[in-house]
């Protein structure tokens, strides 16, 4: 009996796998098996959790520069939507974007890279990573290998306690390096649009493997090396400056200040 039932659960979890899959913008195979009210519901909760456990900075310079420069970048990947932006007062060096349209940005972040384009390139990555489904991927991978058939059977339907089980998938599971290297292309993309010079990206990650001794920091924890990550970003300038050079053109020209005291 005992092995009916696996074999039928086995059965019934590749089944529900071979139907949820989907494709990323740049055409990586994804497996999705929560939807995106959920994937919503999911990221309010983590994203009150953050603003509960952190320092939040409203109204000061900082969390100014952080609106202007995550504004400028929703207005043209996001148009019609308004994200919920948070500066956290913090000197940990990262950043984060959560599905629902929530995006937090720490001031330690804001210290290492050096103007506007630089921490539009990290902002658009983390976009990127919402936009892609990079999110609803992750979730659904951890889902599927912990809990199975059963949860892939009630994926339409999650209880109140898996809706919490994927806020913390969120907070807690690094991305994996495909997405990572996909989203490094995406937010490339996402900035020259917006009007953010791409080429400051590259420099960005110098920055960061300057203050981080060589060993990445905890938001680059999963990223490709340093090294891998300034090669492949530089060689997509190429795509990426005809689109910058055509916003600007068309009078996308943020003008986000760094504040001088953080």
């Amino acid at each position: 009996m005992q092995m009916r039932f696996l074999t039928v659960a086995v059965a019934a979890l590749a089944g529900a796998l071979a139907t949820a899959c989907a494709t990323s913008p740049t055409g990586r195979s994804q497996l999705i098996l929560v939807s995106g009210a959920q994937m919503q519901s999911m990221g309010a909760e983590a994203f009150t959790q953050m603003k509960q456990e952190s320092k939040v900075a409203t109204g000061t310079p900082a969390s100014r520069y952080v609106d202007c420069i995550a504004n400028a970048l929703v207005q043209v990947v996001a148009p019609g939507e308004s994200w919920e932006v948070q500066t956290f007062q913090e000197d940990t060096v990262n950043a984060f974007a959560l599905p629902g349209g929530k995006i937090g940005v720490y001031t330690g972040l804001i210290k290492v890279a050096e103007n506007q384009d630089q921490l539009a390139a990290v902002i658009g990555h983390e976009i990127a990573h919402v936009l892609a489904n990079h999110s609803a991927s992750r979730v659904s991978n951890q889902l599927a290998a912990q809990l199975g058939a059963s949860v892939v059977s009630s994926a339409t339907g999650m209880s109140p306690e898996m809706i919490g089980m994927g806020a913390q998938v969120l907070l807690l599971m690094p991305y994996g390096r495909g997405d990572e290297s996909e989203a490094d292309i995406l937010g490339l993309r996402y900035m020259a649009q917006a009007g953010f010079d791409p080429s400051a990206a590259p420099a960005l990650w110098v920055n960061m493997a300057k203050q981080s001794d060589g060993a990445p920091p905890e938001f680059l924890s999963t990223h490709p090396s340093h090294q891998t990550r300034i090669r492949d970003l530089q060689a997509e300038l190429g795509n990426v400056m005809p689109i910058y050079r055509q916003a600007r053109a068309q009078g996308r020209a943020p003008n986000c200040r760094r504040p001088a005291n953080i």
